[in-house]
């Protein structure tokens, strides 16, 4: 498969959003889980993948955890990057305020197929980040839902850390961050 394939499961009040980069694969969400196969075989999703390496793995320290420079992050709006674990990859965005540099799942909590940066960068008023399609308005810091259908709920954290000018990807769920 050439081009990778957004999945979205949604069962009883949870929801998983993942991005598959091969020809088949599996979103659990809650107790549902699907697999899937566009080579029309299925064999596919019975192999874990973990012992093929692509071309693009990179085994030199935290270079596959790096995600940007700092002074790519922009404070107006956020950018967009991919969190990867073998075949599986989630939709994220980056928004700085400051120096510090925040992380959530590219998802908006009421509906978790809306994407907050629909991929020209996610609406900013004032400090807080906003949903495109709902108006539901975040704060930078925590991710928590101030004003919307979503009020008190918060976007899905991805933690991550600057040092030496650069953003890397630590949160341990995943192996690598790929820029989109």
């Amino acid at each position: 498969m050439s081009d990778p394939v957004d999945v979205t499961v949604d069962a009883d009040d949870e929801s998983e959003s993942v991005r598959i980069h091969d020809d088949g694969g599996e979103v659990e969400a809650g107790d549902a889980t699907v697999r899937f196969s566009f080579s029309g075989t299925g064999d596919d999703v019975q192999s874990s993948g973990d012992d093929e390496q692509s071309p693009d793995d990179n085994d030199d320290g935290d270079e596959p955890r790096r995600i940007v420079d700092l002074d790519s992050v922009p404070t107006d709006s956020t950018l967009v990057f991919e969190a990867r674990d073998g075949r599986r990859g989630v939709n994220c965005i980056l928004h700085r305020s400051g120096d510090a540099v925040a992380a959530w799942r590219n998802s908006c909590p009421h509906q978790p197929e809306v994407p907050l940066d629909p991929g020209r960068g996610a609406i900013v008023r004032g400090d807080q980040l906003v949903c495109h399609k709902h108006g539901a308005q975040f704060e930078p810091d925590d991710g928590v839902c101030t004003h919307g259908p979503c009020a008190g709920d918060a976007l899905d954290s991805i933690e991550i850390s600057v040092r030496d000018g650069d953003v890397y990807l630590t949160d341990e769920r995943f192996e690598r961050a790929d820029r989109r």
